[in-house]
Formats: C-alpha cells, structure tokens, sequence
C-alpha cells in the first residue's frame, strides 16, 4: 500500500477498534439502568456482560486464522456487519433473553474485527520506527477507548436511555465499512486449503467458550473445557494443515508475552470494575461523573501512548519499556490499597489513576510490539487472534478472580460488626492488593522470558523479516508432525 494511503487505512481500523471496545466498557455503567427496564434478576444481569465475553473470547483464534485464510478485508467487514446488526437488536431488546442473544452475536462480530486489526497494522507498517508509531495508536484507542466507554456509557444512560448505548454503533459501524472498502487493501489470503482444520476450529472455540463459561459463570465446566482444549492441542500436533502451528509457541516472546498479558490484564481489568464498584457504590458517585472520574487516565494514557512510547520503544526496546510500565501499574494497585473508606477525589483516587494510565500508556504498546514480533504476513492474523485471546482470558479471570476475592472479604468484615462503606472498601482493598501481586509476577516473568530479538536475515518474500530488531523469526523450522 502507498505510503499516503496508510493513514487513512490505520484511522479506519482504529475507528473499528474503538467501536468494539468502547463496548466492552459502556454497558457497564448502564446494567442497573437495564435491570430496571427489562426486569433481570441480579444473577441475570451478568449474562448481559458474560454473553459478550464468552462469544468474543472463544471466535479470536478461529478468526484470526480465517483472516489469513480468506482475507483480512474480508473477516474485517463480515465482523462490521454482524456486530452493527447485532446492535440494532440489543437496541431493540424487550425481554432478558433478547438482550442476551443479541449481545452474543455481538461478541462473535467484535471478534470478527477485533481478530484481524492488528494484523493488518503490523502488515500496512513493516518498517520498525512507523509500525512502532502506528502500534502506538492503536494501543491508545484500545487502552482509552475503554475509559471512554465508561464515560460514554454513564452520559448516554443519565441524558437519554441505555437503548442509546448500543444505537451509536450504528452510524459508527455503516461509516466505518463504508470507508473501509474504499481505504484498506482486498488480500485474498492464503485460501482454505492451507490450514482449515475444521476438527481443530471445532475443538478450540468450544472449549474457550467452555473455558470462558467456567471462569464466569460455572467452574465444573473447567474440566470439559481442559479435555477439549488437550484434544486440539493433540490435533493441532498430527494434522497436515493444522489450524495453529504450534511451532508458534517457540518463540520466547510469543508465548512470554501470552503470559504476562494473562496477569497484568487480570489485575488491570479486575481494578477498572471494582474502582467503578467503588465509587458507585461508597462513594455515591453517580453513572457520569463515574464515567467523568477516569478521563484523567484516559488523557494520560493518550499523551504517554501517543507522544513517547513509540520513541522510547525505539530508543531502549520493547522489553524495558514494558517493564518500566508494569512497575507503574503495580505502584499504582499498591497505592490505591490505602484509599480511604471515604476518599477525596484528589487525593485518595486521582494519583493511583494517573499512575495507572502512565503505566498503560508504557504496558501496551510495549506488549502489541513484543506479541507480533515474530509475526509474519502469512500468519498475522492468527498471532493477532492469539494477542487477543490472552486478553480476554486475562480480563475474565481477573474480574472473576478479583471480585470474588473482594466479596468474600467484605462477608468477613461485615460478620466481625463493620459498617457496610468499611466492609466495602477493605474488599476493594484486599483486591487491589492481589492485583499488584499479578502485577509484580508478570513483571517478574517479563524480565526471565522476554528477550530483544536479533533481526532476521531479510527475505524477498516476507517484508516484515529483517524490518527491526523487535521483529524476529526466532520460531524454528517446523517440524514434521506440525505439516
């Protein structure tokens, strides 16, 4: 793609990031808006966020792959389409069950795109200090959009009706496909035939979508997930055209970055939901100033993603600026440990939320970097699904994990004689304090797993090898079971 046609191409498909995780986000908000409405019961209510991430997290590998197999473009604009469709319906939603449906279909469309993106990134900038620079972008609009999302969602919710929340997809989602078949390129991928394992496709979305369902909802379904998920592995190693080389995971930083995504979105992820719990339900803050409470972290994570993560990753590398961010988000969970039951903004909340959006402004760019470095054009879309994926297990853990801890020990608070806002709050504590543990391993792991890759001998057919000294081909030759 020539050179000026590759800001309009990353804008479009930032907007479409941004559309997909502004609604992971700004239904949160609204939930007791839309209990209220269609008469869920509180154990109802969570499905209308469980629906989403069980759809959306289990379909990012399958649709990765089939973004390398039939076209990026392709699996980007079918993923539009199903997602705005499916917003029109939760929209027009009158009872629980419509709801739910309909946020499932739209998790399956948000993985569609989701899926795909940052392949496309790191395929449209294969020189090192650009795609730094455009990764850059794209972790701002994944990390702020988040933020927004609460902010949007609590605006919305409060002038007009949750209906609205998911009605903005819609000119958002027709513009945005629209400018997508002008601006980005049609690869035709590497057709079928070379890897559509349908066994394989079968066997890992049904068992994320097992294992997804188990942290959220039912542990016992753990266990049928692990069976399905050993089976695909055992497929994945004997069949001729395997959905998922395994060789993949070889590669230090791939399978590093996995990992340490695993933690620090868990702590992330569980801290965004409990310090909104927090607020709301504490501190009596209302949706939008709710919303309004994190444009702090939102701005910061803009000015630090934006303005200097791509020039320090060029200048000290992917790995230490990594770290130096997963240090700040664990500074930020310890700090926010010792906010009082009934803090002022400015000096119990806003230091931890400042020091947490300067951490994220380090954290994810440095991971996008380190997690498609050793991508190449014929397998992006699945690494890029796999980042994905990490992501969404580690957001699901972390929210189970963190409010399920925080839960129980506000019931052992409240049973020793302890007023509700004191109960409360030394959950949120307790938390926040095991969030800045995940924090403190993944940085551990960090520093043991990840490496700056030497650059590899270029060659004529892949223009992403020899681009940068972030991007490697440290995954070996494959060998003869992987096909």
């Amino acid at each position: 793609m020539h050179a000026r046609s590759r800001g309009p191409a990353l804008a479009v498909l930032c907007a479409a990031t941004l559309m997909i995780i502004l609604d992971g986000t700004i239904v949160t908000v609204a939930l007791p808006s839309v209990q209220r409405s269609l008469g869920f019961s509180p154990t109802a209510l969570t499905w209308v966020v469980n629906a989403y991430m069980i759809a959306f997290g289990s379909l990012l590998l399958l649709a990765g792959r089939l973004g390398d197999l039939i076209g990026r473009k392709q699996v980007l604009l079918a993923g539009l389409a199903l997602f705005t469709a499916a917003s029109l319906l939760c929209a027009a939603s009158t009872s629980p069950a419509m709801l739910i449906a309909s946020r499932f279909v739209q998790g399956a469309g948000g993985a569609l795109v989701s899926a795909v993106a940052l392949g496309m990134i790191v395929a449209l900038y294969p020189e090192p200090r650009e795609q730094a620079r455009a990764l850059s972008v794209f972790s701002f609009v994944g990390a702020a959009g988040a933020a927004i999302g609460l902010l949007a969602g609590g605006v919305l919710t409060q002038l007009l009706n949750w209906h609205w929340i998911f009605l903005v997809n819609l000119p958002i989602g027709l513009v945005t496909a629209l400018l997508a078949v002008r601006v980005l390129d049609s690869g035709p991928g590497l057709g079928l035939r070379a890897g559509a394992d349908a066994l394989g496709a079968l066997l890992v979305t049904a068992g994320l979508m097992l294992g997804i369902y188990a942290v959220v909802a039912d542990a016992w379904a753990g266990i049928p997930a692990a069976v399905l998920l050993a089976a695909f592995v055992v497929r994945q190693a004997k069949a001729s055209v395997p959905l998922l080389r395994l060789r993949i995971f070889a590669s230090r930083n791939i399978s590093g970055v996995f990992v340490v995504q695993l933690l620090v979105i868990a702590a992330a992820w569980g801290f965004q939901v409990l310090i909104t719990m927090y607020m709301q339900r504490v501190l009596g803050y209302g949706a939008a100033t709710t919303g309004l409470a994190f444009a702090p972290t939102a701005v910061v994570i803009g000015a630090v993603s934006l303005g200097f993560a791509a020039r320090l990753i060029q200048r000290l590398g992917a790995r230490v600026v990594l770290l130096a961010g997963l240090v700040l988000i664990g500074a930020a969970l310890a700090l926010l440990t010792t906010t009082p039951t009934h803090a002022a903004y400015p000096s119990g909340l806003l230091p931890g939320l400042l020091i947490f959006g300067l951490g994220g402004g380090l954290t994810l760019p440095a991971l996008a970097t380190l997690g498609m470095s050793a991508a190449t054009p014929q397998d992006a879309g699945l690494i890029s699904g796999l980042f994905n994926t990490g992501q969404q297990l580690g957001g699901a853990l972390g929210v189970a994990a963190l409010s399920a801890l925080a839960a129980a020990r506000t019931r052992g608070l409240a049973a020793s004689g302890h007023d509700a806002a004191s109960t409360l709050t030394g959950g949120y504590h307790l938390a926040f304090a095991i969030g800045a543990g995940l924090a403190v391993a993944s940085i551990a792991l960090a520093a043991l797993i990840l490496r700056r890759p030497a650059p590899p001998a270029p060659s004529p057919t892949d223009p992403l090898a020899g681009s940068s000294a972030e991007h490697s081909t440290e995954i070996p030759p494959a060998p003869a079971f992987a096909g």
